[in-house]
C-alpha cells in the first residue's frame, strides 16, 4: 500500500545561502572601486588637514583639461554659481576645492570668484601632504 506524501514543512536554505555568498563576494570586490573619486594630480602643501568624514560636504574638482566636477557630476562654468547656491549655500554644506597642479592660476581664480559670487564665504582647499622630494631649494 502506497503512502501519500505530505507537504515538507522544512525550508531548504542552501540555495539562499549560495545566492547571499555570491552577492557578498560581488559587494566586497566592487566596494573599494566606488570611492575612487576623480583623477587629479594635487599640489603639495607643508601642512594638510584631513578632509572631514561627514557626508555633508561637496568637493569641486578642476581637472587638468579645465573640466569642472561637483563631486562626480560634471558642471559647466556658466552654471556653477547657480548649482553652488542651490547645493551648498542653501543646504548649509561645506565646499572643498581641489584643482590639478597643472591648471592655470587664472582658471582657479575664476572658479574661486564664482564660488564667492554664489555666496559661499568658507572654502576649503584640498592638497597632498609635502614629501621630502617635494621640497624646493631656497635661492
Amino acid at each position: 500500500m502506497a503512502r501519500k506524501k505530505g507537504f515538507v514543512s522544512e525550508i531548504n536554505v542552501t540555495p539562499f545561502v549560495d545566492v547571499m555568498m555570491v552577492l557578498l563576494i560581488i559587494f566586497m570586490v566592487t566596494a573599494p572601486m566606488m570611492d575612487s573619486g576623480l583623477d587629479v594630480d594635487l599640489p603639495q602643501a607643508k601642512q594638510v588637514d584631513n578632509l572631514p568624514t561627514d557626508a555633508d560636504h561637496l568637493v569641486l574638482t578642476v581637472r587638468e583639461d579645465g573640466a569642472l566636477f561637483l563631486d562626480t557630476y560634471q558642471v559647466q562654468l556658466e552654471e556653477l554659481e547657480a548649482r553652488l547656491s542651490m547645493l551648498v549655500k542653501d543646504k548649509g554644506r561645506a565646499l572643498f576645492l581641489q584643482a590639478d597642479k597643472s591648471v592655470p592660476y587664472g582658471i582657479v581664480v575664476d572658479v574661486m570668484g564664482r564660488i564667492k559670487a554664489a555666496g559661499i564665504e568658507r572654502l576649503g582647499v584640498i592638497a597632498m601632504p609635502a614629501t621630502d622630494s617635494g621640497k624646493t631649494a631656497k635661492k
